[in-house]
């Protein structure tokens, strides 16, 4: 995307006044109640005209902090681009006149395009790693720069989307298809449904790679009711819980565990057991090969302050733990900010004390 010199400073401007500002983290409860019970779009609107920009501008400023080689890699240049031009556009309804139906009208549809626009983002970034990879080198302390970057670019990903979604689902033309559902929140989701479904498709993909899957034996056990055959529920995004589980059904239990000297690097983005896939004609998602399932599957987990946490032992197998939070008003995004502490990991080769690198520090800097 290219500006003038005047645009690009007056851009400049608003990505300076926005990122200065730090995101406004919900719960699981607002997003709930705010949909059901006084669910109002000029008032989504009005937040989400400063809360979007402040979100984009926060993770933009950090995208600057790349190293120069990774940030002239063409696929980042894209997803650059991208983040450029949904900024520009969401900017475009900053004095716009709430009480105008069609403006809001207009807004929805322009959040779905933006949504649509930053579809492929994961692999594109993905792609632009690889492309420095390949054209550079990554040394150690590069791959721990872009580590902590991705954390926070992809947990912010999860975030925006989140806002697009429960927007679009609650006042677009294209409504949510599961009547129950609140935007994309599930009041009432039955784990043990998502759990069959993730295993379904997960079996249908390795059938289709190997030519055989294993089977599932699915325990459940409902320690808060009397009946403890009760199914579970709880308040969740379905499809974030089906994004972790969907992952973590494509490691074997019993398929040899991982070697003490490697299980620090399940969570890195540039290492994966597979060997990295050729790119699919038919547009596919490949099984397994570009090292981003468990990190990404971890994020989901912790974007409601939950977690994600493997315990392997080497020759044996591997187990996964998933914590999320049963209570709504319990359950908040957590968010990455930028600030002066994450900066310096930009420019340092010791850890920051951050939430995106919690073997360091224990909570996450608003300074």
């Amino acid at each position: 995307m290219r500006f003038s010199r005047r645009l690009f400073q007056q851009f400049r401007q608003y990505l300076d006044h926005y990122s200065q500002y730090n995101p406004s983290p919900l719960s699981m409860k607002q997003f709930i109640d705010f949909g059901s019970q006084n669910a109002c779009e000029k008032t989504s609107f009005e937040f989400l005209r400063k809360e979007l920009p402040v979100r984009l501008a926060n993770i933009m400023k950090e995208i600057n902090l790349l190293p120069d080689n990774l940030l002239q890699m063409p696929s980042v240049a894209m997803v650059q681009g991208w983040y450029q031009l949904s900024f520009k556009e969401i900017l475009a309804y900053e004095h716009a006149d709430s009480d105008d139906a069609d403006m809001l009208e207009n807004f929805t549809e322009k959040l779905v395009k933006i949504r649509n626009r930053h579809t492929n983002v994961v692999e594109t970034m993905a792609q632009g790693v690889i492309e420095l990879k390949e054209s550079h080198g990554i040394d150690s302390n590069t791959e721990t720069r872009i580590q902590y970057f991705l954390d926070r670019f992809y947990m912010s990903r999860i975030s925006i989307r989140m806002l697009i979604n429960q927007h679009t689902l609650l006042f677009g033309s294209q409504l949510s298809q599961n009547t129950r559902h609140i935007g994309c929140i599930d009041p009432n989701c039955v784990v043990l449904d998502v759990v069959r479904d993730s295993y379904e498709n997960a079996k249908f993909l390795c059938d289709q790679y190997y030519l055989t899957a294993p089977e599932v034996n699915i325990k459940s056990l409902n320690a808060t009711a009397d009946n403890k055959d009760e199914q579970i529920r709880m308040v969740y995004v379905p499809s974030h819980l089906y994004h972790i589980l969907f992952e973590l059904f494509k490691m074997s239990d019993k398929g040899g565990g991982i070697p003490r000297s490697k299980s620090e690097m399940l969570f890195h983005y540039m290492y994966s057991t597979a060997p990295q896939p050729m790119r699919s004609d038919n547009g596919s998602a490949p099984l397994a090969g570009y090292g981003y399932g468990l990190p990404l599957s971890r994020l989901y987990a912790r974007y409601f302050h939950g977690d994600l946490i493997l315990s392997s032992v080497e020759g044996c197998g591997t187990d996964a733990f998933i914590y999320l939070k049963l209570f709504p008003s319990e359950a908040n995004e957590l968010l990455p900010v930028y600030n002066t502490t994450a900066s310096k990991m930009y420019h340092t080769d010791t850890l920051i004390s951050d939430w995106s690198s919690p073997g360091a520090g224990t909570t996450m800097s608003r300074g």
